[in-house]
């Protein structure tokens, strides 16, 4: 009798092999044949499964975001507000071994983003979403009397955001000067001005 084979969980197999060598060995590493022999296939395996090199690239990527999404779930629950956005934007910073190798894989591939529409698109919406959500937790804490700025909100959460990048990729070229609790430290006083300046 022959074997049943579960078409979604191979796809999820060679996606997840993907990952594992991007966060390992950096993006320029995981070619089809080192995803192929990580996840135990031959390459004809994955052009079964995928057009293309971008689009196992292009899972991985979202394969990635789904984690760090049900990661915030958690941390977020029952929470609102200033404290929702502070732990909101510090998962996002490479502060343990975990989330720098999440920075690194999300950093790797800005520029892969900037030849492949697909992944530029993918990319996009992904932020959008993040940004959104800045801007809603922003919007929430001043309702809320927790912050104080006379700023438009969406140049608040520009503001954060871009901090929050430019952060994580300082700390990842410069581990010595920008360890977690410099991180933290630096997050935490750019949020403190919002609760200070008045409008």
């Amino acid at each position: 009798m022959p074997k049943i084979v579960d078409h979604g969980e191979r796809r999820e197999e060679v996606v997840e092999a993907a990952r594992r060598i991007i966060l390992r060995e950096g993006i320029e590493a995981a070619t089809t044949r080192a995803i192929a022999k990580e996840a135990g296939y031959s390459n004809g395996v994955l052009t079964h499964y995928f057009a293309d090199k971008d689009d196992i690239m292009l899972s991985a990527l979202r394969s990635s975001h789904r984690r760090i999404v049900e990661r915030l779930r958690g941390k977020l629950a029952g929470r609102g507000g200033l404290a929702a956005l502070r732990e909101l934007l510090l998962d996002n910073l490479p502060l343990d071994d975990e989330r720098t190798r999440e920075s690194g894989l999300e950093i790797g591939f800005w520029s892969r983003s900037l030849t492949s529409p697909a992944m530029l698109e993918a990319q996009r919406a992904e932020a959008g979403e993040l940004r959104y959500l800045v801007h809603s937790l922003l919007g929430a804490a001043a309702e809320a009397g927790e912050i104080t700025t006379g700023e438009d909100l969406g140049d608040v959460a520009e503001r954060l955001l871009a901090l929050v990048d430019g952060l994580s990729v300082r700390s990842l070229l410069y581990p010595d000067r920008l360890g977690a609790e410099r991180l933290q430290r630096l997050l935490g006083a750019e949020l403190d001005r919002l609760q200070t300046t008045s409008a």
